[in-house]
């Protein structure tokens, strides 16, 4: 009888040991499956403006709609130095261009620098980026070197800065040799983007990936003829900041423009079929945004770089997975370029490192706090398309809210907007009886923010003397392909 007994006792203990043990895996194989993907769908030089979500009349963009009915939409984000590199740098960073020092174009980052490709990697993740780079200041067409220069992101198939899309320069991981995407390459990245994805599905770490296309960005007129034929200049409703000087070049170039957004448009939906139909779109955090907009004639300019809606403001959706409790829909807070960064992170519990200077929004899409009132624009030094010689470019420092835009250069007050009264910046208020207080307050509001973030607003050339930076006659930091 104690022999049997013994016997049970001993069979139970090995029974509810087994139990544990395999409790315990589940629980150990749920956390490592349970942590979010992060896919950044990267675009260049999409304007807020310009999606059927956001109300343009001239594209429809069903699957953006599709994604923006899902996902926190912050529709007042801005670019906080409007320009590719600069973005770049504070999305990889999650600092503002006067401390990661790309304030321009051609520049290398860093490679010391803390980046979200590093930190990810270092909590697990496996990481990977396609597409422009636009971060290494070694020529246009020449190979970012695996290494440091990639910036802690291991799986490459990217290019530093072409915009020839049909004859598109990339390399591929540690292949030094120059390749070229076959066709269109919005259509090639995806591609290269679905493969990917489709070969994480029975991975153990999560992925934190990058597609950053090269597309809306000028040249205007190469997108396929299909997308191309879907948009006729003289039905193109230009907005009403667009002088007539400008009309007739603006609606040929709008119709190129939102060829592009289509076949993006497109290919975002395609990727997130793909997700849908391997079973990872239900872990994956889905951020799609632009590193700044295009002025497209309105003001009477073209590109970017200045701190009119059309350059500054930039579409952001956040799609979060639904076990996160976050609601979709509208956010009136004004994120920018640095936010991405520790907003990621923090949705995936990784530390922020202290070297980032930007918000952490997840408290704010949870309802826990309120941020985001205003927004910092900057101009460090004005070159390229906007240079001080043939442009009459200019150094300057703006405040943004939801209602009004703020902008002062080195001579003093510049700009002045009431974006609900004049959402066409048609009238500046600088100046102009009745406004004095309002320029007062809003004056006070930007000094404060400046003193905030240690900026001196110091003219341009003494900045790109103390980074080291050459530059030419314009101002501009030359680049060789």
């Amino acid at each position: 009888m104690k022999k049997t007994n013994y016997l049970f006792f001993l069979l139970s203990i090995i029974f509810l040991t087994s139990c544990n043990e395999n409790k315990k895996e589940k629980t150990e194989e749920g956390q490592k499956t349970s942590r979010p993907n992060v896919l950044v769908l990267l675009t260049d030089q999409w304007r807020a403006q310009a999606t059927g979500y956001a109300g343009d009349p001239n594209i429809s963009t069903p699957n953006l709609d599709a994604l923006a009915a899902k996902s926190v939409n912050f529709e007042n984000a801005v670019s906080g130095m409007p320009v590719c590199s600069p973005f770049r740098a504070s999305l990889l960073t999650g600092q503002r261009p006067l401390t990661h020092g790309v304030f321009m174009n051609d520049v290398q980052l860093d490679t010391n620098a803390v980046t979200i490709a590093k930190v990810f990697s270092k909590s697990g993740y496996d990481t990977g980026y396609i597409g422009k780079w636009h971060l290494d200041g070694h020529g246009r067409l020449q190979n970012v070197a695996p290494g440091k220069r990639r910036q802690g992101f291991d799986f490459w198939k990217g290019n530093e800065c072409t915009h020839d899309y049909n004859h598109s320069v990339y390399y591929d991981n540690d292949d030094p040799t120059r390749k070229t995407w076959e066709g269109y390459d919005t259509f090639e990245q995806t591609d290269a983007a679905i493969d990917y994805l489709q070969k994480r599905k029975s991975a153990e770490n999560p992925f934190m990936m990058i597609v950053s296309y090269g597309t809306p960005h000028a040249p205007y007129h190469t997108a396929p003829e299909e997308y191309r034929k879907r948009f006729d200049p003289a039905k193109i409703q230009l907005r009403r900041n667009v002088p007539d000087s400008l009309k007739e070049r603006a609606k040929k170039d709008l119709a190129g423009y939102y060829a592009h957004i289509a076949a993006l448009d497109d290919m975002i939906g395609k990727v997130i079929k793909n997700l849908k139909d391997s079973g990872q779109f239900d872990n994956t955090i889905i951020v799609f945004t632009a590193d700044h907009g295009d002025l497209l004639g309105s003001h009477g300019a073209y590109k970017k770089q200045q701190p009119y809606e059309e350059s500054a403001r930039v579409p952001m959706l956040y799609h979060i997975p639904e076990n996160f409790k976050i609601a979709s829909g509208k956010r009136e807070a004004l994120m920018n370029s640095e936010d991405i960064m520790p907003t990621l992170l923090s949705l995936c519990d990784i530390a922020i490192p202290n070297t980032v200077e930007g918000i952490d929004y997840r408290p704010y899409m949870e309802g826990k706090e309120q941020v985001g009132e205003a927004a910092l624009l900057t101009c460090v030094q004005p070159f390229g398309q906007w240079n001080k010689v043939k442009y009459g470019g200019r150094e300057y420092r703006a405040i943004k809210t939801r209602q009004y835009t703020y902008a002062r250069d080195l001579n003093g007050p510049w700009l002045l907007f009431d974006n609900y009264d004049d959402p066409y910046q048609l009238t500046n208020l600088v100046g102009k009886e009745g406004h004095a207080t309002l320029q007062d307050d809003m004056e006070k509001l930007l000094s404060e923010r400046l003193k905030q973030t240690g900026d001196e607003f110091l003219p341009g050339m003494e900045y790109i003397e103390k980074w080291g930076y050459p530059v030419d006659e314009t101002g501009t930091v030359p680049y060789t392909n």
